[in-house]
């Protein structure tokens, strides 16, 4: 039985070692500069919160969440705001910086001349793309805090959540990446990401939808990302397992596809 187990658990071990060996790469040749990286992705969101969620706020007033208790419209923006950044952050560094090492700089290509394999790369790169959306989560979550949009103890709770959106869209722009023809393609999913952005009830409750769009609005990642998010910080039922359902499914996918593309590029 022994015998068995345990050169699973070596494989684990080592695949997951190889996988590090990724993360630390992308950490050395990014230490000097990451911080304007990080300041770039936190000031988006936070001038979007005090712009439209304080600003335009003053004109709307309360609005009610699906229990019936009524919040600020900056309590209701924010945590929309907070997925949104965690969405972006993801996509930025799996699917632009991921194409470019993949296609031009022809890293990978490196990279697979070691005992690294395809999925391991996927998941260093993943790893990666997560420390780069916690940092800007918890950032942000600080701001909520510090607005009185969101308490200590809710936000302590959120940032796992903040991490688990990032996961998943960062596993979803890694598959994307892998059937980008050129850099034009960028404009396409930047298209895409914008309008998720503005139907995903970010600004108004997806009721305030026609029927037809609302189904297509609660099927979209970055609508049960909010929905979690939002449940999370605010507090509310338990339909945002739901969401974690939602999510850990896409990581699943978004790995597979990624890993089984990225092997059918690299190894032809």
């Amino acid at each position: 039985m022994v015998s068995l187990v345990l050169p699973r658990l070596v494989d684990v071990s080592a695949a997951s070692r190889r996988a590090a060996s990724v993360t630390e790469r992308n950490v050395a040749a990014l230490k000097r500069v990451y911080w304007l990286l990080l300041l770039s992705g936190f000031v988006e969101p936070v001038l979007y919160l005090f712009s439209i969620g304080v600003g335009v706020g003053t004109l709307v007033g309360d609005l009610p969440l699906p229990d019936g208790r009524l919040v600020s419209y900056a309590a209701f923006v924010a945590p929309a705001m907070l997925a949104s950044s965690a969405m972006t952050g993801a996509l930025a560094e799996t699917t632009f910086n991921f194409f470019g090492k993949m296609k031009y700089m022809k890293l990978y290509d490196g990279v697979i001349a070691t005992p690294v394999r395809p999925f391991e790369i996927a998941l260093g790169e993943l790893a990666w793309a997560m420390g780069r959306g916690s940092a800007y989560s918890a950032a942000f979550l600080a701001v909520m805090v510090a607005m009185d949009l969101t308490t200590p103890v809710r936000a302590l709770v959120t940032l796992p959540a903040a991490v688990l959106v990032g996961f998943a869209f960062g596993a979803l722009g890694m598959a994307l990446a892998t059937f980008l023809r050129s850099w034009q393609d960028f404009d396409l999913m930047g298209s895409a990401q914008f309008t998720l952005f503005l139907f995903s009830g970010t600004f108004v409750p997806a009721t305030a939808y026609p029927d037809l769009l609302r189904w297509l609005v609660e099927v979209t990642p970055l609508y049960r990302s909010v929905h979690l998010i939002r449940g999370v910080a605010l507090g509310g039922d338990w339909s945002w397992l739901l969401d974690v359902a939602y999510l850990l499914l896409a990581i699943g996918v978004g790995l597979l596809v990624a890993s089984r593309r990225m092997g059918r590029l690299l190894y032809k």
